[in-house]
């Protein structure tokens, strides 16, 4: 049974009023539900059918590049979905196909691209055409985007490392926009200002001990900068040559020393850096969700060619000539999935004595052993009265 999480491309032969049929149906359709599924005529054009074996062997071959291109959407829309932070709001802004929504692409006036396409080749000069010009493309892109990516996952990278140190607590977070010059000790021979990190529950024994840490504390040197949720920060001024052993001394007491010296040009080179890291993010992540948009429109309107393209092929093997058929895009409701399906089929149940011939034997004619083992797999497909395929739904 076709998903319900799907779009259906269906194809008949055109026996007579393809308008007539399309209301027909649209009429039972809509009686199923208030709204009813959405259905549209989709145009199928006439190609060269060439000959019953070119035509299996399509019928083999198109199903691994509707695999390939499947998993190109796919993967791109992930990459979308990533760059939006999973927000299906924006996300529908940008899974579109020449800039028109998914559903109007296929449901409002879709028609074979000839000017790319033409279809005066045979089918598997279409098919060749199709994939090298497609692959040609989506190669390149798809090439561009690793890079982008690559570039656009170290920048981010590099953006969040800084902005981490500037969002952290006290103890790692960066100080440059924390502290002042005139809260330092400058250009002295001898002594030195220390950024001392106290966790809160030991403010208390800081202020008691920390002039006895070691000899050459300066006395009621300690001033409190600031405070967080989890630490406050103190400096305070000692001799140069207890330095090491004061760290030490702090550390067995769970004072964190900052590492730190007080410099203009140090904290300018680092707000500089922090703005450069910015702008090259934000400019990575533009590029980035446009190719993912071209991507996005070209693999999917790629996927759709070779769907119509297996949808004609299909029919032929089923109907056989004159090869003119009618083709139908139906959106069907989740709910009413099985109501759909069944209505197709009983609407076009008449096809039934013209729908296995040579080339599309049922299951029993299969096991009969009718056609080569090499053929096997397309006997094993379920099939309807008429010849249906999906395109998978985009999810927000």
């Amino acid at each position: 049974m076709p998903s319900d999480q799907s779009t259906w491309i269906v194809s008949i032969p055109q026996d007579g009023d393809s308008d007539g049929i399309l209301q027909e149906l649209h009429a039972k359709l809509t009686a199923q539900s208030k709204s009813g599924p959405a259905i549209a005529q989709l145009p199928i054009p006439s190609f060269k059918t060439g000959t019953l074996e070119s035509l299996i062997s399509l019928s083999e071959d198109l199903p691994k590049q509707d695999i390939f291109f499947t998993a190109t959407v796919a993967k791109t829309v992930d990459t979308l979905r990533n760059l939006l932070n999973n927000d299906p709001a924006k996300l529908a802004q940008h899974v579109l196909v020449n800039e028109r929504p998914v559903d109007d692409y296929l449901l409002k006036g879709w028609r074979w691209n000839e000017s790319r396409y033409g279809v005066q080749r045979s089918l598997r000069d279409m098919l060749d055409v199709l994939i090298k010009a497609s692959t040609i493309e989506m190669t390149s892109i798809d090439n561009i985007m690793k890079t982008k990516l690559q570039s656009y996952n170290l920048a981010k990278g590099s953006l969040v490392q800084m902005q981490r140190k500037k969002t952290g607590n006290l103890s790692v977070r960066s100080l440059a926009d924390v502290v002042k010059k005139d809260q330092f000790i400058e250009n002295s021979e001898f002594m030195e200002t220390l950024l001392v990190a106290v966790p809160n529950t030991l403010v208390k024994d800081w202020n008691t001990k920390y002039e006895r840490l070691t000899p050459f504390v300066v006395p009621r040197s300690s001033t409190q900068i600031t405070a967080d949720d989890e630490y406050a920060l103190f400096g305070v001024v000692i001799f140069k040559r207890v330095h090491d052993e004061f760290l030490q001394k702090c550390r067995e007491n769970k004072f964190i020393v900052r590492d730190f010296v007080y410099s203009e040009e140090l904290i300018e080179k680092q707000r500089e850096e922090l703005s450069a890291a910015d702008t090259t993010e934000k400019e990575l992540w533009t590029e980035l969700l446009q190719l993912s948009r071209t991507n996005f429109s070209e693999s999917f309107q790629i996927l759709v060619h070779l769907k119509v393209l297996h949808l004609f092929v299909e029919s032929v093997l089923r109907y056989g000539l004159p090869a003119n058929y009618v083709g139908f895009v139906v959106k069907p409701e989740p709910k009413t999935t099985k109501r759909t399906l069944a209505t197709l089929q009983t609407q076009f149940a008449y096809l039934g004595r013209r729908s296995n011939p040579s080339g599309a034997k049922s299951k029993s004619d299969a096991a009969a052993g009718d056609i080569a083992g090499e053929y096997q797999t397309l006997l094993e497909q379920e099939f309807y009265d008429f010849v249906l395929f999906e395109v998978p739904w985009i999810t927000l």
